[in-house]
């Protein structure tokens, strides 16, 4: 399907990076070529799957900025369907940098600074059945690169109620990207991340997401899981850490759905 998705949501801690990683390496061991793209300068996506700052030769930093071959920056990781094409603390620059992007003296003003992650991915995407974009936790110009490039969008939250409000300007930005740089932009789905269905706050803004976005929200939820937050310290997914864990069988779920999905809406 050649499918580019990109993780998003402009509050931290809601589990993107976990979902990011987890999802590419469930998809990929479904036999499915999946490439994940860090876009998070703080290169987390990246150190999850085995390439920790120090590791990192090239970044997605130097094709977007320096022209680098992005087929250069991609580097395979211990799971034979999965690549990454990793980040570093770098693409903070970037934010500054694509201001200025083509600026000249005969147009002063930038010109396609939006579209620039998307000519990279263009170039590699006919070589995966997904790639997967880790988006950073704002929603200035690394994300609406990402969310111009994308042909999807999935978004992690929690239960809370500030998570709420943070969706509704998500979702105003989806809306915004799609009418003036990217019509095929979607909502690919709402993911209940790191859930605990014990608290009464849980089932009302799970009722709530869920009669405002109807089946757009995921049926699979991820719980809290000990397990998915020790995977990224060694360097590794949840599938090769800890197969038997509730946190790794929760994302083999939403892999299959999310695909199950895809292939309908294809179909």
């Amino acid at each position: 399907m050649h499918r580019v998705l990109a993780v998003a949501n402009q509050k931290g801690g809601v589990g993107k990076t976990t979902t990011a990683i987890n999802l590419a390496a469930s998809i990929a061991e479904s036999g499915r070529k999946v490439l994940l793209l860090d876009f998070d300068p703080q290169g987390n996506a990246s150190s999850g799957v085995g390439y920790p700052r120090d590791r990192v030769e090239l970044s997605i930093y130097d094709a977007l900025i320096d022209d680098v071959d992005i087929n250069d920056v991609i580097r395979p990781t211990e799971m034979k369907n999965l690549w990454v094409a990793p980040a570093t603390t770098d693409l903070a620059g970037a934010e500054i940098e694509l201001v200025a992007w083509g600026r000249s003296e005969a147009e002063p003003v930038a010109i396609g600074r939006e579209r620039r992650l998307s000519e990279l991915v263009e170039q590699v995407r006919d070589r995966y059945d997904y790639v997967i974009i880790d988006c950073p936790p704002s929603l200035g110009i690394l994300t609406i690169n990402a969310l111009t490039a994308a042909d999807g969008v999935l978004v992690p939250m929690q239960c809370e109620y500030y998570a709420l409000e943070g969706l509704s300007a998500l979702l105003a930005t989806i809306d915004r990207v799609r009418r003036v740089l990217n019509p095929r932009l979607a909502v690919d789905g709402i993911l209940f991340c790191m859930y605990d269905p014990r608290p009464n706050l849980t089932h009302q803004v799970t009722e709530e997401v869920r009669q405002h976005m109807g089946d757009k929200v995921f049926e699979t939820v991820i719980p809290r899981n000990v397990r998915l937050s020790e995977s990224p310290s060694h360097g590794k997914p949840i599938l090769l850490y800890d197969r038997e864990s509730r946190g790794c069988q929760s994302y083999l779920a939403l892999a299959d759905e999310l695909v199950r999905r895809e292939e309908k809406a294809a179909a």
